[in-house]
């Protein structure tokens, strides 16, 4: 199926079932397939966004935790579906519930209530574990909310896979260094310094996001010296040090606002995934300059293509396609997990 072929499909299908249908799709998709939805947005965004759809099927255009997430928190008799089920995230990769549940077992047994925070880039599995041992899910934007909820809760936190999102809010509440510490969780746990572990309040997890780990300070540097005065926002999940040089740092959503509020005629320069930069880089064409930092691509949400798209619209007009099933044991820990995120963010 060619490119027109997949736009008209796509069309032809949206206006034949109306109402019972509906596409989100996160902002690091393709402009290609961003194009088709209704509803687009940050994790955060979209997971509130779920139940409040009316429809009856959401193809939800992103990653595979997405769609969990999606499915945990859709009404009933409503099915979510995902163009790519193999779109994947290489930070939740670094987290493997087995290994994530062992580590809080061992960390609570020597006497401390350690409360799981878990970024929604998890696997539903993690999540169920997180909610299981009395935790939440955070996201980008919410994370200082989280993070403060989490810290109420008990005697100390575990900060779920990204270690930089974790030191970016840690730094943003102002928690002493020495109160930090990141866990060698090799050999299953074995290799953790808990003496270590039991001087720190915030506890995290070595993962990181391999698109934005791409940034560094050189590239800051080089761009403030190419453009003068220009205006450098990037995502928390860089490093701290790119986040500290930064003039500002927030989740998409905030980027896309910062672009918006920024004056007319002003450089822009964008340390995030390179789908978003370019949507705004032509969206303020000729009134702002707005460049990436670094052209830094996720190829996970980049496999969700409009061929994809169509194929799937296809498959669900058809009664043929497969919604996400999240495993019943997994559901409502997973859920309570994701449910204390919303009544904390209301």
């Amino acid at each position: 199926m060619n490119t027109q072929n997949s736009y008209d499909t796509i069309q032809e299908i949206r206006s034949r079932m109306g109402s019972r249908l509906t596409i989100m799709g996160h902002h690091y998709q393709h402009e290609t397939v961003i194009r088709h939805t209704e509803l687009r947005g940050d994790s955060l965004e979209l997971a509130r966004k779920t139940s409040q759809v009316d429809a009856e099927h959401i193809v939800f255009c992103g990653v595979y935790f997405m769609g969990e997430s999606s499915a945990l928190l859709a009404r009933h008799g409503q099915k979510i579906y995902l163009p790519e089920p193999d779109a994947n995230c290489v930070m939740s990769q670094m987290a493997p519930a087995e290994r994530v549940d062992r580590v809080l077992t061992a960390l609570s047994g020597r006497g401390r209530r350690i409360v799981p925070l878990t970024y929604v880039n998890s696997s539903v599995a993690v999540k169920a574990v997180v909610g299981r041992h009395g935790g939440s899910v955070c996201t980008s934007a919410n994370a200082r909310t989280m993070l403060e909820w989490a810290f109420a809760q008990g005697d100390a936190v575990l900060f779920i896979p990204d270690k930089n999102l974790a030191a970016n809010t840690a730094d943003a509440l102002q928690i002493p260094f020495e109160k930090r510490h990141i866990l060698n969780i090799r050999q299953n746990g074995a290799a953790i310094d808990f003496d270590a572990a039991d001087r720190a309040d915030l506890l995290m997890w070595p993962g990181c996001c391999a698109i934005h780990a791409r940034f560094n300070l050189r590239q800051i540097a080089t761009m403030r010296e190419a453009h003068p005065g220009c205006r450098i926002v990037v995502h928390p999940e860089c490093s701290p040090d790119v986040v500290r040089q930064a003039d500002a740092a927030g989740s998409t959503s905030f980027i896309i606002r910062y672009t918006e509020e920024a004056p007319e005629g002003s450089t822009v320069v964008v340390g995030t995934e390179i789908n978003l930069v370019e949507r705004l880089a032509a969206q303020y064409a000729g009134r702002k300059t707005v460049l990436p930092l670094l052209e830094s691509a996720c190829s996970h949400m980049n496999s969700v293509t409009e061929e994809k798209l169509a194929a799937t619209l296809t498959a669900v007009e058809n009664g043929t396609c497969a919604p996400v099933m999240v495993p019943l044991e997994m559901q409502d820990n997973a859920r309570v997990a994701l449910e204390r995120m919303l009544q904390a963010c209301a």
